[in-house]
């Protein structure tokens, strides 16, 4: 499920919600993924291939797809929990709006 999600996020994604370019890495469960996005696309690549990622996210597979599926809006207790973990949550908004998951 996760791989299709990724796989899809190039073709739903809206450049416009993006002003400067940004990339996430993504470690799901045993998934690893890193998301470029920029004014003019975005990439998704298999593993990590950025040095060092302008947000880091790290949750399970059952929450991702908790806040992609269901548009679940992760909190401050999410976060303390340790539910999902990232280093720049901002960033994570930003990616779910450029892929039509968030206001």
């Amino acid at each position: 499920m996760l791989e299709q999600i990724f796989s899809e996020i190039q073709n739903n994604y809206n450049p416009e919600a993006v002003s400067n370019p940004v990339s996430i890495y993504f470690s799901i469960d045993d998934v690893k993924k890193t998301v470029q996005l920029n004014p003019e696309g975005c990439s998704v690549d298999n593993g990590r291939i950025v040095e060092n990622a302008d947000c880091v996210c790290k949750t399970s597979t059952e929450f991702f797809l908790k806040v992609w599926n269901e548009g679940y809006n992760p909190g401050m207790k999410d976060f303390l929990s340790g539910a999902i973990k990232s280093n720049n949550p901002a960033i994570l908004q930003i990616f779910l709006s450029a892929c039509g998951k968030a206001e």
